[in-house]
């Protein structure tokens, strides 16, 4: 049967969740017969976007980013939202699928109607995302989700490219974890909009308060913007409201600055240079005689005979 990308537009356009999941994966696809399809269900679904807050929450493994997003979401349905989450997960070697490919760190957030939660594959692709991150935000603001969630790989603080795709970046930390500023030298915090201590309860609140007092301390000298650092335990909710204020006011404030319009500009063009350069290659290794170049040249990357970048010289033209 022939994809109608018109009438699976307009089904994502109706709320039909069927029609979400369906588009998602549409556009999630590395099939290259899959490629005008995804392309006009975009063109189709994209006039349609640019209201929802986009959020992005990362931070080091263990942090319980997944749960704050189970907690911050009912919260926002609470105030008459609706919630989309892309939850980025480890890529499987085997199957290409997530690794986590299941809803149950979001349970409760996932059986709520007004919630769309959908594990997404990062694709081995370094920074946190996935592949196609940004079209699938596309389809969840199209289909009327106006709070649209990114919760990057947990693999370390090195997950800097969400910022190329949301309005707000939260950096979930966990005291006792580390030297705060120790994330800073890597590049984590420099980029946070929000900096949350999590499970901030019982015996770990009065570190979390404490590491969060030293932290705000610090960004007295290092943040002069005033970044803020709170304290939020998901499991009993302290903090969740506080936080969401605190999204609220951050994206009134890039707004009427004017920011996050110039925030949003630079995320087009890096989106433009981002397909550029995957088309580019893709367009590239169509050739069968490069791609057989390609699997010789791999061979002896392998056997440790050749360094990589003198085998991708080889491989392009002079």
């Amino acid at each position: 049967m022939r994809l109608d990308p018109s009438a699976l537009a307009e089904g994502v356009r109706s709320g039909n969740r069927a029609a979400l999941a369906r588009a998602i994966t549409l556009v999630e696809s590395r099939l290259a017969a899959h490629v005008e399809a995804a392309e006009r269900v975009l063109e189709l679904l994209f006039p349609h976007t640019g209201r929802a807050l986009r959020l992005g929450i990362t931070g080091p493994p263990g942090a319980g980013k997944s749960t704050l997003v189970d907690a911050l979401g009912l919260h926002a349905i609470e105030q008459g939202h609706r919630v989309g989450v892309l939850a980025i997960d480890p890529t499987s070697e085997r199957t290409g699928g997530s690794l986590l490919g299941d809803r149950t760190r979001m349970g409760r957030l996932a059986a709520r109607d007004e919630a769309f939660v959908r594990p997404s594959p990062s694709g081995g692709v370094a920074g946190g995302l996935g592949p196609r991150t940004r079209e699938a935000m596309i389809v969840l603001e199209a289909g009327g989700y106006d709070v649209i969630v990114v919760e990057s790989v947990g693999v370390g603080q090195g997950e800097i490219a969400i910022t190329d795709v949301v309005d707000v970046v939260l950096v979930l930390l966990l005291s006792g974890a580390g030297d705060a500023l120790q994330g800073m030298k890597r590049g984590l915090l420099e980029h946070a909009d929000l900096v949350a201590f999590t499970k901030a309860d019982g015996a770990r609140r009065a570190e979390a308060q404490a590491a969060r007092d030293e932290l705000a301390s610090l960004f007295t000298w290092l943040r002069p913007d005033g970044t803020p650092v709170l304290t939020v335990s998901a499991l009993s909710g302290d903090g969740v409201p506080e936080l969401w204020s605190e999204l609220g006011r951050r994206k009134e404030a890039l707004t009427r600055s004017g920011a996050l319009d110039e925030r949003r500009r630079r995320q087009r063009r890096a989106w433009l240079s981002d397909a550029l350069e995957q088309q580019l290659l893709a367009r590239y290794l169509s050739d069968p005689d490069l791609a057989r170049r390609k699997q010789e040249l791999e061979a002896e990357v392998e056997r440790g005979a050749l360094l990589p970048p003198v085998a991708a010289r080889r491989l392009l033209p002079s």
